[in-house]
């Protein structure tokens, strides 16, 4: 029944033979749509050839459809005009199943309606609506959409009438290709009368009909790319005048206002203007743009869908690798911490170390500073002693100088008083000799006596000479040796002061040393005069040196 039915609404001869052969294989029959889908593909839909009622079809789609889907109770339109919208859903709906009509065509429906039927539109109330739309669906079935006409959610304050003729409007707009519709008058070719007439222009025609109700039609006026119209002047009692221009035929017309003769105008000449350039209606072309730039801004969503899910999918590789890398830089940053704990802890052990070594050392320093000082000090004092060590040494030189010519004389003396001595002895024995020879000469003669006394007395007084000058050499021995046990005493004295200042000198490294032999082996020399230390020592202090510094880096 239902292939017969399509067969004679879309005008494709019926073959039942067909129908059979097709679901005869078919365990589920023939209302299986697996199986019918492709039958109604290949023997009805391919066969149509255009020249069929469309609102015919659509009313026996709507017949199949609309009592299960249409709910009665809650709308506020009639069941023709849910029909209406219906079809206007089909017209505006997306080109996939299950049909849906999104927002956008939502909103330019509601504006034709709202503008058929003279209020104006409330922008707010429906972003309000689409919002709240868009975040549980992308759009609306058809039978939701004919809930929202009817339930006047965007038409209050309108009647049933209004809503119902705003409805009829769009849907002659839309499905009907009426581009404009009205009352006017047509001058007649024969008998050249004017008669009322309801005209109705179409993207190829102007057909005009006794009245609005399209049952009586009188005639069509063909348009194609060579149709003009032009205004006429006013003639004949009529006003508003204009013309239109075929091939075969001219039509003079009569608005019934100035504003609607340019109305008509101005619409059947841009029609003409389409059908010059093969341009279709001006709503379909709205329709292809809308869904064009729909198809263009999906494909650039699912484009940027796309390219955000290779950078999500980047992103998330980023992520790994940068979770891997922190997770490293993480350990890194765990053994650097250790590290720097380490060397923190070894830095500030090596601090302490080198804080007590430079205390010590400024300690040492200040020791040596003080030291230093009071070298500077003993030796000052030294070589005050010295400068006096030098002036007791020209003394002593000098006194060693008349010691040793108190000694040569004391020698001479010595050697001297020997000769004294050996002449004394001489003498003396002589002398005895004398006086036993005075004792013999007394004995010969007393003048002989006394010429031997005359000279014992002579030889006596140049013995008590020579005792008295052998007591003066002796008194001048006792004071050289008395001179000679002073210097001894203050060499003594000025060597013991030496001896305990080299010793400190020795003590302290021997920043001064005093004069003496020096060592074979070489010295280094500093500022203040030779170093207290040898090269071996240098050397040592400077790989100490080194070492602090190098671990200090």
């Amino acid at each position: 029944v239902l292939s017969h039915n399509l067969c004679t609404v879309l005008n494709v001869p019926h073959d039942p033979v067909a129908l059979e052969e097709h679901f005869r294989d078919d365990d589920e029959g023939p209302v299986s749509n697996q199986g019918y889908m492709p039958y109604l593909n290949k023997f009805i839909l391919e066969k149509v050839q255009g020249n069929f009622d469309k609102v015919e079809f659509n009313r026996m789609c709507w017949t199949l459809c609309a009592k299960k889907n249409l709910s009665k109770s809650l709308l506020l339109i009639s069941d023709e005009d849910a029909f209406k919208v219906w079809v206007i859903f089909n017209f505006l709906s997306e080109d996939k199943y299950p049909l849906i009509i999104v927002p956008e065509e939502i909103e330019y429906f509601l504006k034709k309606l709202t503008e058929a039927m003279g209020a104006g539109w409330q922008q707010e109330q429906f972003d309000h609506y689409k919002i709240a739309l868009n975040t549980s669906r992308e759009g609306l079935s058809a039978w939701e959409l004919i809930d929202l006409i009817g339930s006047g959610q965007f038409s209050k304050g309108m009647d049933r009438q209004t809503v119902s003729m705003a409805i009829n409007e769009v849907f002659n707009e839309l499905i009907l290709d009426v581009l404009k519709q009205g009352y006017m008058l047509k001058k007649g070719h024969k008998r050249k009368n004017w008669t009322e007439r309801w005209f109705v222009l179409k993207p190829n025609i102007i057909s005009y009909y006794v009245s609005e109700d399209l049952r009586d039609k009188k005639g069509d006026i063909m348009l194609d790319g060579n149709c003009c119209v032009e205004a006429l002047p006013d003639k004949d009692g009529k006003k508003c005048l204009f013309l239109i221009k075929c091939l075969d035929k001219s039509f003079e017309i009569s608005a019934s206002d100035k504003k609607k003769k340019q109305e008509w105008i101005q619409a059947i000449q841009t029609t003409v203007n389409l059908l010059r350039g093969g341009n279709p209606p001006p709503h379909k072309e709205a329709r292809q743009k809308r869904k064009e730039l729909r198809q263009k801004l999906l494909a650039e969503q699912e484009e940027l869908e796309r390219q955000m899910k290779e950078l999500q999918t980047a992103n998330e590789n980023k992520q790994k690798e940068l979770e891997t890398v922190r997770k490293q830089l993480e350990a890194a940053a765990a053994r650097a911490a250790e590290e720097e704990k380490k060397r923190l802890q070894t830095q500030v052990e090596l601090q302490d170390r080198f804080s007590l070594e430079l205390e010590r050392e400024k300690m040492v320093r200040q020791k040596m500073e003080e030291q230093v000082a009071q070298k500077s000090s003993e030796l000052e004092q030294y070589l005050q002693r010295v400068r006096e060590l030098e002036e007791m040494y020209k003394q002593l030189q000098e006194a060693l100088e008349d010691e040793k010519q108190a000694r040569q004389d004391e020698e001479t003396v010595r050697k001297l008083q020997a000769r004294l001595l050996e002449e004394e002895s001489a003498k003396r024995a002589e002398l005895e000799k004398w006086h036993l020879e005075q004792q013999q000469a007394i004995q010969m003669t007393e003048a002989e006596k006394q010429e031997l006394e005359n000279q014992r007395l002579i030889k006596e007084q140049a013995l008590q000479v020579a005792m008295h000058q052998l007591e003066q050499l002796e008194l001048e021995r006792k004071e050289a040796l008395e001179q000679y046990e002073e210097v001894k005493k203050k060499l003594e004295t000025a060597a013991n002061n030496t001896k305990s200042w080299k010793d400190k000198v020795a003590h302290h490294e021997g920043l001064i040393r005093l004069i003496e032999p020096g060592s074979k082996n070489p010295h280094l020399i500093t500022n203040w005069g030779p170093a207290a230390f040898t090269e071996a020592e240098l050397e040592q202090r400077q790989k100490s040196w080194k070492g602090k510094k190098a671990t200090s880096e």
